[in-house]
């Protein structure tokens, strides 16, 4: 009899869970916001030399180097090509401006005092690692790094990064970049916390970001994403028979955390893996706590990673 009564009672679970969700949903979609964005990617590629004054006052955040520089970044051709690739590929921002603001409105209702910032696009030499800035009411988006994975310009750029560098995985930037700043960093060295850290930061876009899909949530393609939930619990299991969890040995992150064009095990499977499946594991455990605790999202955030752990009661799927 124990088993059919466990399968109701998730039923009902599940039931009110969602249903509760709906509700969420439904009242975030009646904040207001109006997000505000600026192209200097474009007036940038139309302007002339005579037009510097006149966006240096505009966007003097921008214009930290004389106009000597900007007249010859305006007549280079690598520089001219780069503007023009931009501008076919985002002639209009208006798939995106519609996202990051269902984006803001989540961000409204789960951190009201949250001021919402003045987004610029611009093209930054195609600086991956910078492609989006947030600096207190300023969100600088660098487009030429969302050309599409396979562009002529990412020709040699390792393809774990360039698979990345496509308009889908924006709007998916922009919340990492708030969530990078909204999630307290690891209270210690262990790997654990370090895992739970990039759990955290992975549930806290499930919420801002509920319609997107988890594979561009956590920067992978449809394969690696379901590569990692067919091997979760391999994962899993080899974490603790080598003692990972706690940890303090910093190739940890290398192996599991960092960008990476696999995962190192040390078996006949990394070849196989995506990069990052430590962070994957740290999803699936606060996703886990979350599911066994009443707490909200704000909340969540200072909780401990061993609380978390422990309360999660996290077991992979076989």
């Amino acid at each position: 009899m124990r088993k059919p009564i466990f399968i109701i009672l998730s039923i009902i679970s599940l039931f009110f869970g969602c249903k509760e969700e709906n509700m969420t949903e439904k009242e975030i979609e009646k904040i207001n916001v109006e997000v505000t964005i600026s192209r200097f990617d474009r007036e940038f590629a139309s302007a002339s030399p005579d037009d510097l004054p006149k966006l240096r006052k505009e966007y003097p955040y921008l214009f930290p180097a004389p106009d000597s520089v900007w007249v010859k970044k305006m007549q280079d051709t690598l520089q001219i090509e780069l503007m023009h690739e931009v501008g076919e590929q985002f002639q209009n921002f208006e798939k995106e401006k519609i996202q990051l603001e269902e984006f803001y409105k989540h961000v409204k209702y789960y951190f009201p005092k949250y001021k919402i910032p003045h987004v610029v696009t611009v093209t930054n030499d195609v600086d991956y690692n910078n492609r989006i800035i947030l600096a207190d009411s300023l969100l600088l988006i660098g487009l030429d790094n969302y050309l599409g994975a396979e562009h002529k310009f990412y020709g040699g750029i390792q393809k774990y990064i360039s698979q990345g560098m496509d308009r889908n995985y924006l709007v998916s930037d922009v919340a990492s970049t708030f969530a990078n700043k909204a999630v307290p960093g690891p209270r210690d060295r262990t790997f654990l916390a370090q895992v739970i850290y990039y759990g955290k930061e992975l549930y806290l876009k499930d919420k801002l970001l509920p319609n997107a899909a988890d594979a561009i949530k956590i920067g992978y393609t449809e394969d690696e994403f379901n590569w990692a939930i067919a091997n979760e619990e391999p994962i899993w299991r080899n974490f603790i028979e080598q003692e990972y969890l706690y940890s303090t040995d910093n190739t940890l992150a290398k192996r599991f955390l960092e960008p990476a064009p696999f995962s190192k095990f040390g078996l006949e499977l990394d070849a196989e893996s995506p990069g990052r499946l430590g962070r994957y594991i740290g999803w699936q455990i606060v996703n886990s706590f979350m599911q066994n605790t009443k707490l909200s999202l704000v909340q969540l955030m200072t909780v401990s990673a061993e609380e978390i752990f422990k309360k999660s009661n996290y077991k992979p799927k076989k």
